[in-house]
């Protein structure tokens, strides 16, 4: 991979992070369009990199909101931040529990695999069409909605599965504000992204990995700023309840997907 297709790949993650049609689904069939040759460790290394790269790019979107929340931890005692607090903590579960005892399987998942990356994201276009045919409320996450949110978080680790189109319908068909939803399902995911970096700096991970440091540079700062473009954008349509736009795209896609590895592989 040279610097020119980190910085393709890095847009398409910006991109697609926020909007509900995959980021990790699109980025497997952009390395399979590229022809892309990483083995599996390498290609979830140069993954996890844009991922950090949107999760910080939602920092700067919800500053506001990050900022309200520690100063609300810091008084310590039980408020509307702690209570939002203790949600994303519940709702970090099931994702890190798939993610530490699956972490193997999940690798191999990501080397390409464009059949499987189809169908996921024809499933990602059936929830978005079930999510938008459900009535707003005003209602908000709940506990128990916290961690249903979080199953779905985790199935959406699968590449095909867009996390945000999880989550957020889930959130909705769980009877929730679809702009509440769609704040609970941006900023859940930051610390689980912070966590996954720490681990690999930790156990050595990214340091075997023989990926250029210029690739992974210029990835992360194109991921970075296509992020916060998708990120407010993507804000303002879901006050506008499209998701249906998004189900006949994911539709679209996971289909030519389909095609494309049946003849490819």
């Amino acid at each position: 991979m040279n610097e020119f297709d980190a910085a393709i790949l890095g847009v398409i993650q910006g991109l697609t992070e926020f909007l509900p049609v995959s980021s990790s689904g699109h980025l497997e069939l952009g390395k399979a369009i590229l022809g892309d040759t990483s083995v599996p460790e390498e290609s979830l290394l140069f993954t996890v990199v844009l991922h950090f790269a949107t999760a910080l790019s939602t920092l700067v979107v919800f500053k506001k909101d990050v900022v309200e929340i520690f100063r609300g931890l810091f008084q310590f005692k039980w408020n509307e931040e702690t209570e939002f607090s203790a949600k994303i903590i519940i709702s970090m579960i099931p994702a890190a529990f798939i993610g530490f005892y699956f972490e193997d399987e999940l690798e191999s998942l990501f080397g390409g695999n464009v059949l499987f990356v189809g169908f996921m994201l024809i499933i990602t276009a059936l929830l978005l069409w079930l999510a938008d045919k459900a009535k707003n409320t005003q209602k908000k996450v709940s506990f128990s909605n916290a961690f249903v949110i979080g199953v779905s978080q985790a199935i959406s680790i699968l590449p095909g599965i867009s996390r945000s189109g999880a989550t957020i319908s889930t959130s909705v068909l769980l009877g929730n504000d679809k702009t509440k939803a769609a704040r609970f399902s941006f900023l859940m995911v930051v610390p689980l992204i912070v966590g996954k970096i720490v681990k690999d700096l930790l156990d050595g991970n990214l340091a075997e990995s023989t990926t250029e440091a210029s690739v992974l540079i210029v990835g992360f700062i194109a991921a970075f700023i296509a992020g916060l473009a998708a990120c407010t954008w993507m804000i303002t349509l879901v006050k506008k309840s499209k998701l249906s736009y998004f189900a006949i795209y994911c539709f679209v896609v996971g289909v030519a997907a389909i095609i494309f590895g049946y003849y490819n592989y």
